[in-house]
């Protein structure tokens, strides 16, 4: 059997809004394995981003168990979630977060001058199809072409999991096909363990398994036994 490699039991968020508590994850159960490709869906509100800030280590969770791995998610100081965001974890986001002075190549090198263990910048790109804009500033390129550099930049450190925020949101669809294949290759040849988390169902299609969130907690989990190849979603 695969490696459990992110689990949850009994995880509860509660933000205070002013004189209210807000609950974000209720009770939430969840476990992902080495290597899997994951969406999570869900209407605004239901959790979606509070989890993935939670197994990122950008939040902590209120009470209940989280860990990937051997790490402790819920009892992690901030010191020790900074050295786990460092040493295990990529992010995508919906907004590319690129610095405007800085090249496609200057900014993946950002990352790469704190790894342990980094990819070249122009390996980086190269796997996300990019060799060819190397020296480019992010006001040279599409929106697709920024969001892979934010790929690029978030595989470089060499990452154990990679975890995704609305990644083809800002996206076009045949702009975003282009995202999801990049996802897509570093997922199947580094076995990065990759979850998305999105609105649109479609690109649930080419996920290992689907989480469908409500209310702060798993409401089902879809598995399939085949993933559609990113150029099959459409939206």
């Amino acid at each position: 059997m695969p490696q459990i490699v992110f689990s949850s039991r009994s995880l509860n968020k509660t933000y205070q809004v002013g004189s209210v508590e807000v609950a974000a994850l209720q009770g939430l159960d969840l476990d992902i394995y080495q290597g899997e490709f994951i969406v999570i869906l869900g209407p605004s509100g239901s959790g979606k981003s509070t989890l993935l800030n939670i197994l990122g280590g950008l939040d902590s969770a209120t009470s209940g168990a989280a860990a990937w791995r051997d790490h402790n998610l819920v009892e992690a100081s901030d010191e020790e979630l900074t050295r786990y965001r460092r040493e295990h974890v990529g992010f995508v986001f919906q907004f590319y977060n690129l610095i405007p002075s800085l090249t496609a190549r200057e900014n993946v090198e950002l990352v790469t001058d704190i790894a342990e263990q980094p990819m070249r910048p122009e390996d980086a790109l190269a796997k996300v199809g990019l060799s060819e804009r190397l020296d480019h500033f992010p006001s040279q390129l599409s929106g697709g072409e920024q969001q892979r550099v934010a790929i690029a930049r978030a595989i470089a450190k060499r990452p154990d999991v990679l975890l995704c925020d609305e990644p083809t949101g800002a996206l076009d669809c045949r702009t975003g096909v282009g995202v999801l294949a990049a996802l897509d290759e570093v997922n199947r040849s580094f076995g990065t363990t990759t979850v998305v988390i999105t609105h649109n169902a479609a690109i649930g299609a080419m996920a290992d398994r689907v989480m469908y969130m409500a209310d702060g907690r798993i409401a089902r989990i879809e598995s399939h036994s085949r993933r559609a190849p990113p150029e099959e979603i459409r939206w």
